[in-house]
């Protein structure tokens, strides 16, 4: 899941981030509104984590323009604010969540769990395919019943793909969903990446599971 962490705070902004990438998220930041709406411009996130009151543009007026645009990106606030007719605000403007300061982080975690399962139509965080379990939730895979060890790499294709059985994605769109804006990565690495990720597979006695569409790219069927 890749999101865009916008907040003002750098000590918090840095202690989310890592926590989120260590539990498997791909995280673009940003300092304030205007530089979120300048990722938002290029980049695509299946999340938003967007804090309310920052400097230039506040997140009200990100969240406005995103709805008044058409972007339908989940977005997920973090406030401070925890007045009634404050939430019900952000709601109105088309916000899917809402978190209150302080917060637990693992709850931040299973909301942003449970958006992507809305926003991929996955209700279970569990997905098997052809005897191959993803857990989502333990970031493990198994073929029946046997792990399977993965690089964090590796194991976000994989769930990248089976959440989204029967698309096809280029390289230049796993590159974009599976690795932070800073990243310089070439379609070679993720080739490479994905012949790994098919021998890891074939060892443990799962069938050929990721198919290339040459010239097109990869999918799950």
């Amino acid at each position: 899941m890749k999101l865009l962490l916008v907040e003002d705070s750098e000590r918090l902004q840095r202690s989310l981030a890592t926590g989120l990438q260590k539990h498997g998220f791909t995280v673009d930041q940003a300092y304030d509104g205007a530089e979120a709406l300048g990722y938002i411009a290029v980049n695509q996130y299946e999340a938003i984590i967007l804090d309310l009151m920052m400097p230039k543009v506040d997140g009200l007026s990100v969240l406005a323009k995103l709805r008044g645009e058409g972007n339908d990106c989940h977005v997920l606030i973090l406030s401070a604010n925890d007045q009634t007719e404050d939430r019900v605000r952000g709601l109105d403007l088309g916000a899917d969540d809402y978190l209150v300061k302080p917060f637990s982080f693992d709850e931040l975690v299973s909301r942003l769990r449970a958006l992507n399962r809305r926003r991929t139509g996955v209700k279970n965080p569990t997905c098997e395919i052809n005897g191959i379990t993803i857990d989502s939730v333990a970031r493990q895979v198994s073929f029946a019943g046997t792990p399977i060890a993965l690089t964090p790499h590796e194991y976000r294709i994989l769930e990248f793909l089976a959440h989204r059985r029967g698309r096809v994605f280029s390289h230049d769109q796993l590159i974009d969903q599976i690795y932070d804006a800073n990243s310089y990565v070439t379609r070679n690495a993720v080739e490479a990446h994905i012949s790994a990720l098919r021998k890891q597979l074939q060892r443990a006695g799962a069938s050929k599971l990721i198919k290339t569409r040459r010239g097109f790219g990869y999918l799950i069927e």
